[in-house]
C-alpha cells in the first residue's frame, strides 16, 4: 500500500481554495514527531503555517520555486538544532518526506520548498528571510517548507520504464545486475 502511495505522488504546485480538515492536520503533526530520528533526538522543530498573510510572505522566500505556497492552506516550515544533533539536516528532510507520503495518503498533495543553502535575494539567504518573518530563533536553521493542501492539478505517475535504474549497482559499485 504505501508502494503504491509512492508511486502516485508527484509534487503539486496548485492547491484547492479549501482547509484542510482537522483530523487530516491531526494525524500530519503526529506524522512530523513520530519520524525517526539518529538516536532518537529529534532535532526538528515544526511551525504550522495556515495564515494566509503569512503563507503569502513565505510565497517569496526564495527567487523562483516558492512562489506557489500562497495557494496552498498549510505550510510546514521545517527546522533544525544543530545543537541537538551533528545529523539534523538528514533528521529532518526524512520527517519532510514521510509528512508528504501521508498527506498522499489523505488524498492531499504536497510539494517540498528547498530553503537552506538558498537565497531570497543578493543579500539574503532565504533562510534569513523565513526567519525573519515567522520570528525563528538564530539557534535553528531552516531546512525546508512543505506546501500542503488538496490538488487543483492532476499529475500522471512516472512511468517505470522512464526511471534510471542504471542509477543500481550489486554487491559493488558499477556492477549490473546479472540475469
Amino acid at each position: 500500500m504505501i508502494f503504491d502511495i509512492l508511486r502516485k505522488r508527484r509534487s503539486i504546485r496548485k492547491y484547492k481554495n479549501r482547509p484542510i480538515e482537522n483530523k487530516k492536520m491531526d494525524i500530519l503533526i503526529e506524522t512530523l514527531v513520530r519520524s525517526p530520528s539518529s538516536r532518537n533526538l529529534n532535532p526538528w522543530e515544526f511551525i504550522i503555517v495556515t495564515n494566509k498573510i503569512l503563507l503569502d510572505q513565505l510565497s517569496k522566500s526564495k527567487r523562483h520555486g516558492s512562489e506557489f505556497i500562497k495557494g496552498a492552506p498549510l505550510g510546514i516550515v521545517v527546522c533544525g538544532d544543530p545543537e541537538k544533533s551533528d545529523v539534523w539536516v538528514e533528521d529532518c528532510s526524512i520527517a519532510s518526506i514521510l509528512v508528504q507520503v501521508v498527506a498522499e495518503s489523505l488524498h492531499l498533495g504536497s510539494c517540498w520548498i528547498q530553503i537552506r543553502k538558498r537565497m531570497h535575494s543578493d543579500s539574503m539567504s532565504s533562510e534569513s528571510y523565513v526567519r525573519k518573518v515567522l520570528d525563528i530563533p538564530v539557534r535553528l536553521k531552516v531546512e525546508s517548507i512543505i506546501a500542503i493542501g488538496y490538488p487543483d492539478e492532476e499529475k500522471i505517475p512516472h512511468d517505470r520504464e522512464l526511471l534510471d535504474f542504471n542509477q543500481i549497482s550489486y554487491d559493488y559499485y558499477n556492477c549490473k545486475k546479472h540475469d
